[in-house]
């Protein structure tokens, strides 16, 4: 009997060795619960020697699976590129000037989150064992930003309503720049957050365009501060990356260009986004 249970245990392990471990794992979990059903039935001496057995080849094999460790190579490679795809939440934060609270034919000047996507392609520079410097050379962020104006007394001959909504799209060329710190490698998983700074300039502004007739006219170049969590998953052929960034804008984006109540009531408005990506790296 302690011959048959230890050909089972044995086998087990061959089958333990083959290339696909999902099968390798099912294939064992069906041999043991066979092997369980024997052991029940045996005097107490063999079934600690069994015990034995089985504990040190079920070992042997869980090291063999769990040390199977994906994309060991990228760790140490000096530079490597990824593909960025993320979708974002933006608006303004908005400062209002001194006339709004003069003046009352405006009661509420506010800006409320909008859906954008942000594609984009990943340069990745090791520094050392913890720490990365990154950048994405090519980064497109499309963003529609809407400002929310109340009118108490809207003016009907001009076409305006008691809510009025200023659509701000954007089509901005960013170029982030960024120090990554990683944390240790758990088999194939890691974690990592990221601090730095973005230049963007918006390919779509209605900035130095005659005859602007926009309620509001934003600058085209804008820099932001930005910090990021991620997770890195080592997969057998790519590392999938999900991360959650915040940028908080540090320039005043108003341009004067126009003079109107719209414009009036805002002396500073500044860009806030909060970013879910998923990389390819």
């Amino acid at each position: 009997m302690v011959a048959k249970i230890y050909s089972v245990i044995t086998s087990s392990h061959k089958l333990l060795t083959q290339q696909n471990k999902y099968v390798k794992i099912l294939l064992f979990q069906v041999d043991t619960i066979q092997l369980l059903n024997q052991i029940f039935t045996m005097p107490s001496k063999k079934i600690i020697l069994v015990l034995g057995l089985l504990i040190y080849s079920t070992k042997g094999n869980t090291q063999s699976i769990y040390k199977e460790l994906n994309q060991q190579e990228q760790e140490y490679k000096k530079v490597h590129f990824g593909i960025h795809f993320g979708f974002v939440q933006s608006h303004y934060n908005i400062l209002h000037s001194p006339s709004f609270l003069l003046f009352d034919s405006i009661n509420v000047v506010e800006s409320f989150n909008s859906t954008g996507i942000n594609l984009a392609g990943l340069v990745n520079v090791r520094l050392n064992n913890y720490f990365d410097f990154r950048t994405y050379p090519l980064n497109l962020i499309f963003t529609e930003k809407s400002l929310l104006y109340k009118l108490k007394y809207p003016d009907i001959f001009k076409g305006e309503d008691s809510v009025t909504i200023k659509k701000v799209s954007g089509v901005a060329l960013a170029l982030p720049l960024e120090i990554k710190f990683n944390s240790d490698r758990i088999n194939n998983f890691r974690a990592y957050m990221l601090a730095g700074m973005r230049f963007e300039y918006d390919l779509a502004s209605n900035t130095g365009k005659k005859n602007n007739n926009d309620l509001v006219v934003l600058k085209k170049i804008d820099y932001a501060i930005e910090g990021a969590i991620g997770f890195h998953f080592y997969l057998p052929m790519v590392t999938l990356t999900p991360e959650i960034k915040i940028a908080y804008g540090v320039r005043n984006l108003l341009s004067k260009e126009v003079n109107n109540k719209y414009a009036n009531t805002i002396d500073d408005i500044r860009s806030r986004s909060i970013t879910f990506t998923l990389t390819v790296e």
